[in-house]
């Protein structure tokens, strides 16, 4: 292999490891280096510093090797620009035998120019002309590719030949490849060559290559070094190693910009040092500004004036756009660079300038007064701590993090310091997700005050570290519950502090699932009383024993979801969800749960917010039928756990997983997790856990049709006729076990169950419940009331909201039909369901529903894929003037017929359409054929038994 860099140095290169996010650009060079083998052809790399040009050389050269084609390669280098020729005779020196096949002029001239021979120097054309002769020769036998890296740095004679012999390759075999920085002017000229922009890393690319190179880095750090490096590779694999093991893992705060490592620096350092002394300092301030650049102009503009920055801009190194106000840096190390070439007395005055423009954005100001303070300042300190709660409002516990740190640092008193490091550490556990962090911070805390009881903030981090650690639930709502009762005697506890106490508690109540140990909360948000938050009070009632108390606070709870969608506080959009959760409201809350996941995702918000969203959209696709999402996201929040050490929390996507397996129709994966889940839950004393995890078992057993499993399963925590005090998933397996009950032939437990459900009124707390109470009575009805029981139920509103639950309650109707022998019916309520399941993926459900449907007499393939129902004449005629909204005697009146007669037609168009009100006429019928065969109905209603399909007209 021939691959000649510098000299006469013959090395091999063996192809290196995939680059990460360049298959596109690849793709493209290896297009190139086929073409030009053949035809002959120049290619510019372009792209800022750092951008990964000379590594995607490397993988070109790579390519060409294994090709069989030759390559000469040089390279520009800063301290040899200024010796004529230099970069050709690294590029031409293999070549030197080859010479001899010139003619004497052309030999003489290359001999001369580069240092080979003696005699008066060419002039450029006849040299250019032998090196272009040079080259077309040598690829006679063998196809050349040219590689030139570095080419603002070539020297003008090398740059003035290159240039013109990549202009005349068309018709070689030869190829030139280049590289060169984005906006760098340069001797080479090659404004008319084709190139191509070698652009930063996208951010799953990036995210990768951090991940592969640095798999340590906290998340946080992570994301925080993606933001910065912007995609730009060099500084991806740079930036990491400049940080300090504790900022790696984000024990340590990082700076405000990021440092650099020498590497880094000698990309920029010596341009900004050149710089003069007022444009240096507009940089700064510029490096030093979160807002873009624009607070910078601001101050610059005060004190310099905007034209210092001129050289700046003419080097390209930033872009002033004074229009829009705004200040950029042209690559992302430059801000860096900036600062770390400035003294610490530069940094303070630059902060202290900057906080002077800053009146109306009080957090920015806080954050620039605090860095440009040296020793204690309380009243610095209290404006961050105040910047510290307006960013955790927004969903910015990092940035709350860091103020709350510095407000510590500059905090005289000790137990003022110590409580503002337990509000950081609290905020790390309960929203970044940094529990290493966190738990450097509450040390920090108690060594600060080590006479001092912890405040509320240090004792609702350690729960938290708790559980996520030994997991023990138990012990955790002990300690919590104690500081509670303590504190709240304590009239120097913050309020504020006390209600995040109380909401953690809350969920620490839920996970241990005993009933006596929310007697402790109920006690503390009584005493908060008149001034508990609605939101705090609501989910003491939704969340605990809904079955008992949620009744009270729908109202309110609906009140407060109208405004919910102009929500823009993450942690208040996700407790509404809580409360909703067990009300099926969710729905309500969709928008702002997807805003939050968006965010998320861009690392805008915190972390367990994001966790806490997934968890619930996860559990609002379930119901609503949405399950492929349901996986994706399950995918996503077990990811986002495992990655922000929340080893706790995790349970509840591996239970989704559980839960969708079960439905799906993987039994066995669907046991095994949840095998899995009832050994953990039970070694941290978890009951609620526990709890959740028996619905997607009973759901498991009932989709293989173990109903006796099911129901063994199902009062595990549920005796049947009574709904389980706190334990809230009972009113979600109330249906599984009346199923189950009554398919094992327990009727006497279904009817009890069915009556429990009822008497309960969790027909009240949300549709959804309104329609498996109602399903479950149908049920277990008698032979001469279930016809209409579950026409009742179907025909209650908001049924199609919930698919699956809405398809189950359809599936046992048509299944008590077909044992009834009402044929017709039997198959209209089992066609419809297997649809539902079908479009589902509910397997097991589907097959149940196909074999129903055989035993009517129809078969089915596997998809139980329906035909399109028919509708006669007549029928047509009068269900579109009913769909358009006009009365039995309107239509009577049009057709000449009477009011009875068409409710009688009504009442035999329902069921074919498979419909149950009038309301649903338009859109049944938009589903037909446009030209229906023609016929009578492809279904009678001759042997329904009275009252299959409820009221056929409305007496309008």
């Amino acid at each position: 292999m021939d691959i000649w860099g510098g000299g006469d140095v013959n090395f091999g290169v063996e192809c290196p490891a995939q680059l990460v996010g360049r298959d596109d650009d690849l793709a493209l060079i290896s297009a190139f280096v086929d073409d030009a083998a053949v035809n002959g052809r120049a290619l510019l790399l372009v792209g800022e510093p750092g951008v990964g040009k000379t590594v995607v050389l490397d993988e070109s050269v790579a390519m060409a090797v294994a090709r069989g084609i030759r390559v000469l390669r040089a390279g520009g280098v800063e301290f040899e620009a200024s010796v004529a020729y230099s970069v050709l005779n690294q590029l031409l020196f293999p070549l030197r035998e080859s010479f001899d096949e010139l003619s004497a002029v052309h030999r003489e001239a290359l001999e001369v120019a580069l240092g080979f021979g003696g005699g008066r120097p060419p002039n450029r054309l006849l040299m250019s002309n032998a090196a272009l002769l040079c080259v077309r020769n040598a690829a006679v036998q063998r196809p050349l590719l040219l590689v030139v890296d570095d080419l603002p740095w070539l020297d003008r004679a090398s740059a003035t030949v290159l240039g013109f012999m990549a202009r005349r390759l068309a018709g070689s075999r030869v190829g030139f490849l280049g590289a060169a920085r984005s906006h760098t002017g340069s001797s080479f000229e090659g404004g008319d060559l084709p190139d191509h922009e070698l652009r930063p890393l996208d951010g799953s690319a990036a995210s990768e290559l951090v991940a592969r190179r640095f798999p340590a880095l906290a998340p946080s750090v992570r994301q925080r070094l993606l933001s910065e490096a912007r995609g730009n590779p060099l500084a991806l694999l740079e930036l990491p190693q400049a940080l300090t093991s504790p900022q790696q893992q984000a024990v340590e705060s990082l700076p405000a910009v990021l440092p650099l490592t020498q590497r880094l620096q000698a990309l920029f350092a010596s341009r900004i040092a050149a710089l003069p002394e007022a444009c240096r300092n507009i940089m700064l301030l510029a490096a030093l500004d979160r807002s873009g650049g624009r607070d910078a102009l601001r101050a610059a503009a005060a004190c310099y004036g905007l034209e210092s920055l001129a050289p700046a801009e003419h080097d390209q190194l930033v872009h002033v756009d004074e229009v829009a106000g705004r200040f950029e840096f042209r690559h992302p190390l430059i801000r860096s660079a900036v600062v770390d070439v400035s003294t610490a007395v530069e940094r303070r005055g630059a902060h202290r300038r900057l906080a002077d423009v800053m009146g109306e954005h009080p957090e920015r100001r806080a954050w620039h007064l605090g860095e440009g303070v040296v020793g204690p300042d309380e009243h610095v300190a209290q404006r961050l701590e105040e910047a510290a709660h307006l960013a955790q409002s927004r969903g910015d516990a990092v940035g709350a993090i860091a103020s709350l740190t510095r407000a510590a640092d500059l905090s005289p008193n000790s137990v003022v310091r110590s409580s503002r490091l337990a509000e950081a550490a609290y905020l790390g556990v309960d929203s970044v997700g940094e529990l290493l962090s966190a738990s450097h911070l509450l040390d920090e805390a108690r060594r600060t005050n080590p006479a001092g009881g912890a405040s509320l903030h240090a004792v609702i981090a350690t729960a938290i570290l708790l559980i996520d650690g030994d997991g023990d639930v138990l012990t955790a709502h002990k300690l919590l519950a104690e500081a509670i009762e303590t504190n709240a005697k304590r009239r120097d506890t913050p309020e504020k502090a006390l209600v995040e106490a109380l909401y953690t508690l809350l969920l620490l109540c839920w996970f241990a699932g005993r009933s006596e140990l929310w007697e402790p909360a109920f006690a503390a948000i009584d005493r908060l009383t008149p001034n508990v938050p609605e939101s705090l009070w609501i989910l003491s009632r939704t969340y605990s024993d809904p079955a008992r108390t949620a009744q009270a606070a729908t109202s309110v709870l609906d009140a407060l979801l109208d405004g919910i969608c102009d929500e823009t506080d993450p942690t208040r959009i996700v407790r509404m969800g809580a409360a909703s959760f067990y009300l099926d409201r969710l729905p309500a809350t969709r928008d702002g749960h997807w805003w939050i996941v968006r965010e998320g995702r861009e690392g805008r918000i915190a972390v367990r917010r994001h966790v806490a969203a997934l968890m619930h959209l996860c559990h609002d696709t379930f119901h609503t039928g949405r399950w492929d999402t349901m996986a994706e996201l399950t995918n996503e929040g077990a990811r986002l756990c495992e990655e922000h050490g929340y080893r706790f929390f995790i349970w509840y996507f591996r239970h989704a997983r559980g839960l969708h397996a079960a439905v799906r129709g993987d039994h066995e994966a669907s046991q095994e997790v949840t095998d899995e889940l009832i050994r953990w839950a039970g070694a941290r004393g978890a009951r609620g856990v526990e709890w959740v995890v028996i619905h997607a078992r009973t759901l498991n057993y009932i989709g293989q049709s173990d109903y006796e499993a099911a129901y063994r399963e199902a009062i595990v925590h549920n005796e049947p006729g009574t709904i389980a005090s706190h334990i809230p998933h009972a009113m979600w397996t109330s249906f599984d076990l009346v199923e189950a009950a009554f398919k094992t032939e327990r009727t006497a437990q279904a009817r009890a169950h069915a009556d429990a459900m009822r008497e309960a009124d969790l027909q009240a707390l949300s549709t959804r419940l309104a329609l498996l109470t109602a399903g479950a009575g149908a049920m277990v009805a008698d032979d001469d009331q279930f016809v209409d029981a579950f026409d009742a139920a179907l025909a209650l509103p908001g049924n199609p909201r919930w698919p699956f639950d809405f398809a189950r309650v359809r599936l046992a109707y048509g299944e008590r039909l077909r044992r009834a022998r009402a044929t017709a019916g039997a198959r209209l309520q089992l066609s419809a369901a297997a649809e539902i399941f079908e479009r589902l993926g509910a397997q097991p459900w589907l097959e149940r529903a196909g074999n129903e449907l055989r035993a009517t007499g129809i078969s089915k393939p596997r998809g139980c894929t329906t035909t399109s129902p028919v509708l006669t004449p007549q029928q047509r005629v009068i269900a579109e003037l009913a769909g358009s909204g006009l009365t039995n005697k309107q239509i009577g009146e049009r057709l000449f017929l009477s009011h009875r007669t068409v409710g009688a037609r009504l009442y035999q168009i329902y069921p074919i359409l498979g419909i149950t009100s009038r309301a649903a006429l338009r859109d049944a019928l938009a589903a037909l054929p446009e030209d229906p065969p023609d016929g009578g109905s492809a279904r009678s209603s001759g042997d329904m038994p009275a009252g299959l399909s409820g009221q056929p007209g409305d007496g309008r």
